[in-house]
């Protein structure tokens, strides 16, 4: 089975990451969306919203799952028998640093990275973006799936 997992915190799930996620599911058996949680991070949105909003995206899409982790994504992976991680980029400064982990990730493991680039339409947007857009009262809507429009 060809098992990828696309970790990230998704806070919130914006239209890149379900652009590469709609994109990235034809390539595997199976994809599983991991929010990595970090204790010294501060969210927007709880874990149980992300991972709701997320759920609610692809509930008719049987290849998805969705979790949470701690700790390195490449043991994460390892405890999942992933072979790959996906990752999304958006532009070069995106390019440099996944480069950097994905070579880390491969120093330490056997497990692949799949790059896939954000549709052109989709490749300003980013979360800090999004949530910058929510904390001032913008119109956020079209930046996010409709799972996570808070009403």
């Amino acid at each position: 089975m060809r098992r990828a997992l696309f970790p990230g915190s998704f806070d919130p799930l914006t239209l890149g990451h379900y652009d590469i996620i709609k994109r990235g599911v034809t390539l595997f058996d199976e994809l599983v969306i991991a929010i990595g949680i970090n204790a010294d991070k501060k969210y927007m949105f709880s874990l149980e919203d992300r991972v709701k909003f997320i759920e609610e995206a692809f509930k008719d899409e049987p290849k998805i799952k969705v979790t949470t982790y701690k700790g390195m994504t490449v043991d994460f992976c390892k405890k999942i028998d992933a072979n790959f991680i996906l990752r999304g980029l958006r532009n070069p400064a995106d390019f440099e640093f996944e480069k950097a982990i994905a070579h880390t990730n491969r120093k330490l493991s056997e497990i692949e990275t799949v790059f896939l680039l954000t549709s052109s339409g989709k490749s300003y947007i980013s979360s800090s973006i999004v949530r910058d857009v929510i904390r001032n009262g913008g119109d956020y809507t079209g930046l996010v799936p409709e799972t996570v429009v808070v009403k």
